[in-house]
């Protein structure tokens, strides 16, 4: 059967409105770009037409040679005074350009090595802290351009500037320094955007940036064509170099200087530059993923080569190093990106527009631009951030905090890496502060000192650890307890083993390891009995064994069950069983007991009976538990929402008998042992009856059921009332509630007991 045209090759409905939206956005980045490309290559003292190439390479080569869909890469203000200290040391451009070819080579190699793995090291704090920074320098960088201030090149975006000024003088030199066009122009762009952000706009294909930016040339048009003072001079527009044509544009590009390659400080250069360029990828890299809407992830190992790719052909070109940019790549994602074909338009501009309209792109106004900037820097900074990260608490916020003030105050790589040591700082000193868990197991055989090793426990911790042991009482029991650990120190094993063979021996203390890796050369070992053996048995007494239930509840509670082997309690149970209790609990898959009261392998004989009613032989199973296997407990156990309980109040309230009712023939005699727990009279009917008041009343009559039941085993076991008689054993009720997991004892009067 053929195929028709349309089901042979189908266009995606995500590709076919994802298509407008790329264009939409990479015009937009392409807008912006443009300064900060020749913005980034002025304070890096290299040609204007550098930043151009390295802008053009990361849209139109590494977009596609990436595996990020949102990112978009170009010159780096991060790179700015890597770039000035390494042409210095080189004493040329063009030698510069060797080392950006050779660090490119080495990113190729760092990706195929898989070093991209470093990205899963970097704190969300620190993520999130970038991005707030970057968010606050953009608003406090552009404002100044958005008045018609533009002493400080676009792009640059360090604290201390090249003109001995620094971000907030030059904040408050605009306020002195303005020019009307300009700054009618900027508030107007800022204006449009806020609003267009808050109206059904956002949802047009149109750009809002995009408006912005023809409405100010269309402005500076008309002030132009009017003569009015308003007019924006040429310090305020784009000023993008003008060529004759590909030819001029060809010359214009510096060459690499290949005898470089004989000067030993070129690999210093090139290791510097891929680092570092490495670095503000891998976590601009990150960052740009925590945008994303769809929540996409960028292999990172990919981007490496990517990034090294593009930075050995835009050495090659002349061009500055490139890496992953967040500023470009947060006004991508706001201006709706979908996929890389954004990236690549915005270089394909770059590419053209630069060389068949300059003239044109020279009417922008930086203000128009600046506006843009600052609505993606409020979006980034948002409050709604900052209080995220105060409700998360002082190890979240702290870090946060430090990073964004590190980068306002000094540069992105210096505030990240500040940012980077003070989210280290808070971790080691949490593993050091918690490397482990102490608490006291009460076994039936005896108290053991339960140690639980953290994930990673490091040479830091060994006084932690120390302080540990010394805690340890005196011919009592210790477990340690690495299940959860992936990583212990030499040191900390060392110290484990002279404890065992030492410190332990000399006090005459037991030493029991669980959950040791193979790599460790330590056997797992259990020395406390864990389960009831006959010497254990014979030790306990009813009021024990009662409290061990109620211990082990407490543990089901608040999950922290005892440390078991169940294959050694398997095999040490095999040939005899020495219960500790015998427990009557209904069928109810809701109600398992050794689960409840955290009960190991042969601690106690369990029956399970519809309603939890003692019937004759549930009677001579309790009977033989007791008497014969020495048990010193006998539970009935009853919870709340029974369903056999409430089938039985609405059976009793119907009149009807549960085999006439479901046809199971053996119900009846169930049924009707637990509707002797009714007390006559009040039966639940009438319009009085909600759903909460229905299932209170099944409760209580569970409850009486349960004292019923206890009654009803004194009365009719001999076997069993003498032995409560003489203080062998003792028989005790108890309702679980299904919705907390807590069970309530009572005695055999329906009070709860303490």
């Amino acid at each position: 059967m053929s195929e028709s045209p349309a089901s042979a090759s189908p266009t995606p409905a995500p590709l076919r409105g994802g298509l407008m939206k790329d264009l939409a956005a990479g015009l937009v980045v392409f807008l912006v770009a443009l300064p900060l490309c020749l913005g980034i290559a002025l304070a890096s003292g290299a040609p204007m037409v550098a930043g151009i190439v390295s802008g053009v390479v990361g849209g139109l080569l590494v977009s596609w040679l990436s595996g990020s869909h949102t990112s978009v890469s170009g010159p780096a203000a991060g790179l700015v005074a890597v770039v000035l200290a390494q042409v210095a040391v080189l004493g040329s451009y063009e030698a510069f350009l060797v080392a950006v070819i050779l660090a490119g080579a080495i990113q190729v190699l760092l990706g195929a090595l898989r070093a991209g793995f470093i990205a899963a090291f970097f704190p969300s704090s620190v993520i999130k802290g970038l991005l707030a920074a970057i968010g606050l320098i953009l608003v406090l960088k552009q404002i100044p351009h958005a008045v018609g201030h533009d002493a400080d090149p676009e792009g640059d975006m360090g604290f201390l500037q090249v003109d001995g000024r620094n971000t907030l003088s030059e904040l408050f030199s605009s306020l002195f320094d303005l020019d009307p066009g300009a700054m009618m122009v900027g508030l107007v762009s800022l204006g449009v955007l806020l609003a267009w952000d808050r109206s059904r706009l956002k949802k047009s294909l149109i750009p809002a940036p995009l408006v912005v930016v023809l409405l100010g040339v269309a402005a500076n048009l008309v002030f132009k064509a009017t003569g009015s003072s308003w007019a924006i001079g040429p310090a305020h527009l784009v000023q993008l170099p003008t060529v004759a044509g590909i030819g001029d544009f060809l010359r214009a590009l510096p060459s690499p200087d290949l005898k470089a390659f004989g000067n030993p400080a070129i690999i210093l250069a090139a290791v510097t530059i891929a680092v570092v360029a490495s670095l503000e990828t891998l976590l601009y890299l990150e960052a740009v993923d925590k945008l994303d809407p769809r929540k996409r992830v960028s292999p990172p190992n990919r981007e490496l080569m990517a990034q090294g790719a593009g930075n050995i052909v835009s050495g090659l070109l002349g061009g500055l190093p490139v890496t992953s940019v967040i500023v470009r790549s947060s006004v991508n994602i706001n201006a709706g990106a979908i996929s890389r074909l954004s990236a690549f338009f915005h270089g394909a501009l770059l590419c053209l527009l630069v060389l068949l309209a300059p003239r044109w792109l020279n009417e922008i106004p930086l203000a128009s631009l600046a506006a843009v900037l600052i609505v993606t820097g409020l979006k980034l900074a948002s409050p709604a951030l900052f209080r995220q990260m105060w409700n998360e608490g002082r190890s979240q916020f702290v870090p946060f905090a430090v990073t964004v003030l590190a980068i306002v105050f000094t540069d992105l790589l210096v505030g990240v890496l500040i940012g980077l040591v003070t989210g280290l700082a808070f971790i080691l000193h949490s593993n050091y502060r918690r490397p482990l868990l102490r608490f006291m197991e009460r076994h039936v055989s005896g108290d053991v000192l339960r140690i639980e090793f953290a994930n990673q426990v490091s040479f830091l911790n060994r006084a932690a650890l120390e302080q540990a042991f010394d805690s340890v009482p005196a011919d009592g029991h210790v477990v340690l307890d690495a299940r959860n650990t992936d990583y212990i120190d030499p040191d900390i094993l060392d110290l484990i083993e002279d404890f065992r063979r030492q410190t332990a021996v000399a006090r005459n203390l037991k030493v029991s390891l669980v959950g040791f890796k193979d790599r460790y050369v330590m056997q797992d070992e259990i020395q406390y009995v864990d389960v009831t053996t006959r010497e254990v048995q014979a030790q306990l007494t009813p009021q024990r064994v009662l409290q061990f239930l109620k211990d082990g509840n407490e543990r089901f509670v608040t999950g922290r069950r005892l440390t078991r082997d169940l294959a050694r309690q398997v095999d040490a149970t095999a040939a005899a069983q020495y219960p500790m209790a015998v427990v009557l609990s209904c069928i109810d898959s809701r109600s398992p007991v050794e689960l409840i009261f955290d009960l190991g392998v042969g601690d106690a004989f369990v029956a399970r009976i519809a309603g939890n009613v003692a019937k004759e032989k549930v009677l001579g199973s309790m009977e033989y538990a007791c008497a014969v296997a020495g048990a010193r407990l006998v539970l009935v156990m009853g919870h709340t929402g029974c369903g056999a309980v409430k089938a039985s109040v609405d059976l009793f309230e119907s009149g009807t008998t549960a085999s006439k009712a479901t046809g199971c023939e053996h119900l009846d005699a169930l049924v009707s042992e637990i509707q002797k727990a009714i007390v006559p009279g009040t039966k639940p009917h009438g319009d009085w009856v909600t759903p909460e008041t229905k299932m209170a009343f099944v409760d209580d009559v569970a409850k009486r059921n349960v004292v019923r039941t206890i009654a009803g085993i004194r009365a009719a076991s001999r076997t069993l009332r003498e032995l409560e008689a003489a203080g062998k054993i003792v028989l005790v009720g108890a309702m679980y509630d299904i919705k907390t997991g807590r069970a309530t004892f009572l005695d055999g009067q329906g009070v709860a007991v303490a």
